[in-house]
């Protein structure tokens, strides 16, 4: 089942005032909720120092780096206490046994930023589970699994995933809002 959310920009922006993005990269979405919520600050969390460095670019290039704060750390553990009205993330998702069919230019990517276990749900899991400590009352997760979207929804069967469908293609994006992961 598809749901679609619609929200005014004026709405969005007044109701948006902490955003976390969870394995940053290169920090281009991170960047894009700075511009997207101009009163909002964000932090922006990755394990990979290499990643970190890229995004600090990235920032700078578009000139966020008041309100957008980079941290090393794996998942929520460098933003204990801090909770959040958004929660954004396009973590690894991909299975130990898909990882050996990726097309080549997939391998460019770091395996830390791909590899998420047997299932390709490792990551996943952790951040649904810490989720509920961070979000604020009403705020929303939104995380992309790709093609693990099935093998999500089977895990968690008791989780009502709104899967976001893109006018330009594309999915396996969802969103919960806090008190659905309660």
């Amino acid at each position: 089942m598809i749901t679609r959310l619609s929200v005014s920009p004026r709405d969005r922006t007044a109701r948006v005032g902490r955003i976390l993005d969870i394995g940053t990269g290169s920090g281009c979405i991170a960047v894009a909720c700075a511009k997207a919520f101009p009163q909002a600050r964000v932090d922006a969390v990755d394990l990979s120092p290499d990643a970190l460095e890229v995004a600090r670019r990235n920032v700078a290039r578009h000139g966020v780096g008041d309100r957008l704060e980079l941290l090393q750390g794996d998942v929520f553990g460098p933003v204990t206490g801090r909770r959040y009205d958004l929660i954004v993330s396009n973590p690894p998702y991909v299975s130990d046994a898909e990882m050996s069919a990726l097309p080549r230019e997939y391998l460019h990517e770091p395996d830390l930023a791909l590899r998420a276990g047997g299932d390709g749900l490792d990551v996943v899991r952790r951040i649904l589970e810490g989720a509920v400590a961070h979000l604020e009352p009403g705020g929303a997760i939104f995380v992309e699994v790709g093609d693990s979207d099935e093998r999500l929804a089977r895990a968690y069967p008791r989780l009502p995933f709104t899967w976001l469908e893109f006018e330009h293609g594309g999915g396996g994006v969802f969103v919960l809002i806090s008190d659905q992961l309660a």
